[in-house]
């Protein structure tokens, strides 16, 4: 399959509207009334509505509260915000090169955009980390993606796919760093997300939990808009279409699963609040999400609905609507500069 170009900054013999995702010619005059694909408009839209920073949070009480954690509560935050940020920080990289082999322009400002947030994702976990533990242990578990066996074992395939398409970048190499980043953030970040949410209906670490909450929203938007952009560029590409990158997308979504379900054993394996087989089917009820939006069918029809019932945090679509964790009640995200408790966003 032929490589793909670095698309250039410029180019005014070529049409404003893209003739193609990647591999077709366009300007690279960006023209939001004159898409190709008009409701990338409205992607960008959604991803551009969520901005916030690591520093409006309040982590005051977590500082009081961290030390008084159990040890398996305090190695569990530490490991866990070892795995986010070792997936997040390559995050920004990978949709900074996806927009490089961009043709569209509209594609190119949407892959900034969850560019510019990973980056503060990541950013995140540092302001965390530095709220409420010390140097050596923040950069101990900074540490973790390239020295704990579980989790390196965990990402070797994302790592090969990223690095497959860094290196050689095709139509065929971005569509399958695509579905990886849709897995990452549809998935592989949700055991570790259950984490903080049962910390926080226990009134525990509210501050972490916020932030995480952010942290969520925003992957569900981001793996929206990139699911939909795999899709268009995959009908752009039907000789990309086949059976065997089918067969290829649902043996990286059993893996997935398979190593999601390991790692959340060996993280949450001693934490009171979180049932590991319920965990498990939610991680199922993840993936079916997840090739549903691919526009693939399931592979875990037991797991249709949400398994874990408390969690139910925010509600099954993009609307940029949440649920409660204590009263069950639907309420819109609301942006404050004094975020003191879990129930003021």
């Amino acid at each position: 399959m032929a490589t793909l170009a670095r698309v250039k900054v410029l180019n005014p013999a070529q049409p404003n509207k893209s003739t193609a995702i990647f591999g077709g010619e366009a300007s690279g005059i960006l023209n939001w009334n004159d898409l190709a694909y008009p409701h990338f408009y409205t992607l960008r839209q959604r991803i551009r509505s969520l901005f916030w920073t690591a520093n409006e949070v309040d982590m005051t009480q977590d500082v009081k509260q961290f030390p008084n954690l159990s040890k398996a509560e305090q190695e569990a935050f530490l490991k866990i915000i070892g795995l986010l940020a070792t997936l997040d920080g390559p995050q920004t990289v990978v949709a900074m090169k996806i927009a490089d082999f961009a043709t569209d322009p509209s594609v190119k400002s949407i892959m900034a955009t969850i560019a510019d947030q990973e980056s503060e994702h990541n950013h995140s976990y540092a302001y965390v980390l530095s709220s409420v533990t010390t140097l050596d242990k923040q950069m101990a578990s900074f540490e973790m993606g390239r020295t704990d066996e579980v989790l390196m074992k965990r990402n070797e395939r994302i790592v090969a796919i990223y690095n497959e398409f860094a290196e050689n970048p095709t139509v065929e190499t971005v569509l399958k760093a695509m579905v990886y980043t849709t897995l990452l953030e549809g998935l592989f970040f949700y055991s570790g997300f259950a984490f903080f949410y049962n910390l926080a209906r226990h009134q525990k670490m509210v501050g972490t939990s916020t932030m995480i909450s952010y942290i969520n929203r925003d992957e569900l938007q981001h793996g929206k808009a990139i699911s939909d952009i795999f899709r268009a560029a995959l009908a752009e590409n039907p000789e990309c279409n086949t059976e065997a990158l089918t067969e290829w997308i649902y043996d990286q979504f059993r893996h997935s699963v398979e190593q999601e379900i390991i790692w959340s054993r060996y993280v949450l394996g001693e934490i009171d609040g979180i049932d590991l087989e319920e965990m498990a089917g939610y991680v199922k009820y993840r993936a079916n999400k997840m090739l549903r939006m691919l526009g693939l069918s399931e592979i875990y029809p037991e797991f249709t609905d949400n398994p874990m019932k408390w969690i139910r945090a925010y509600v099954d679509n993009f609307d940029d609507t949440k649920t409660d964790f204590f009263e069950q009640t639907s309420r819109q995200y609301v942006k404050t500069s004094d975020l003191n408790g879990f129930d003021d966003l």
